[in-house]
């Protein structure tokens, strides 16, 4: 049975980091659309503030959650069904950053990582499936390039977004080819997107982060969440280089090795780590959809 998705005008939306950049420019998208939205962050204050923006052309309310919880992440589904009811599409898009060398970071916060990135997708997509199967509906991932292809310098990131990848195929498979069930599974893969990631990334570099080059606007990737919350989609490989890093690590790997590597000198300013603890551990407050190159803020 293939998944009957609805217009995202009809739809109730769950999405996990919610208070900015991914997370925030498709809140902001869904909210335009006429969505009824559920969202989560760790952030009260800054989730606050944004419903209460949001609330002026839609219906919103806000759950402060902590993904790497399982009892939190049950929570929030009950939350959004109390509420409106049901569930139509849920977006696991709550993600954090680390910046070093493999060799350098902590056991400590690789697991935190990990906890965060892939048992936040793990235990979003668990709680949301009873709901989604009653009704039919969206189950979106959001992983990233990396789940294919890789960087210098964000490794532990990278096989956080492996792992997500891996999940999500072989959820796909069961939920949908072996059950036949009314839900699509999607997983989102953007190149370097324009969002406060790097300012909230847990840093070990002696200076302050930078994205990757040439990362795209995060309109670009909401558009795509949105369109898989309204047509059953495998798998959508967001921005050019995207499509470009996925293809070179599957088909000339050396030449992915060296493009991968002339990235280690431009993922950093030319100046000390301004706060090189992050929101790997804590939450953080500021509120924003662009990164350092057009705005401030921090993403989930």
């Amino acid at each position: 049975m293939s998944a009957k998705l609805k217009s995202v005008s009809d739809q109730v939306i769950v999405i996990t980091g919610a208070s900015s950049g991914i997370g925030l420019a498709t809140a902001e998208a869904a909210a335009g659309r006429g969505a009824k939205l559920v969202l989560a962050a760790r952030s009260k204050k800054a989730l606050g503030d944004i419903v209460g923006r949001l609330a002026r052309g839609a219906e919103a309310i806000a759950v402060e959650c902590d993904v790497s919880d399982r009892t939190q992440v049950d929570r929030l589904a009950d939350s959004a069904v109390g509420r409106f009811g049901r569930i139509d599409t849920w977006v696991n898009n709550a993600g954090q950053g680390l910046y070093g060398r493999l060799e350098q970071v902590s056991e400590a916060d690789s697991r935190r990582l990990f906890d965060v990135n892939f048992w936040g997708v793990v235990n979003g997509s668990l709680a949301a499936l009873p709901h989604l199967r009653k009704n039919g509906g969206a189950l979106i991932n959001v992983g990233s390039e990396v789940s294919e292809a890789y960087v210098p310098l964000l490794g532990m990131y990278t096989a956080t977004k492996h792992a997500v990848k891996g999940f999500t195929d072989a959820l796909r498979v069961e939920v949908e080819d072996v059950d036949g069930a009314p839900v699509s599974v999607t997983l989102i893969q953007p190149t370097a997107v324009d969002t406060p990631f790097p300012q909230h990334a847990r840093n070990y570099m002696d200076r302050e982060p930078k994205l990757p080059s040439s990362p795209i606007e995060p309109a670009r990737v909401a558009e795509a969440i949105l369109g898989a919350a309204e047509n059953p989609t495998r798998e959508k490989r967001v921005g050019l280089m995207a499509k470009v890093n996925t293809t070179m690590a599957t088909l000339a790997p050396g030449l992915a090795d060296r493009m991968a590597a002339s990235q280690a000198t431009k993922m950093q300013y030319d100046e000390p780590p301004r706060r090189p603890e992050g929101t790997l551990h804590q939450p953080g407050e500021a509120t924003g959809v662009a990164g350092r190159t057009r705005g401030t803020g921090g993403r989930e």
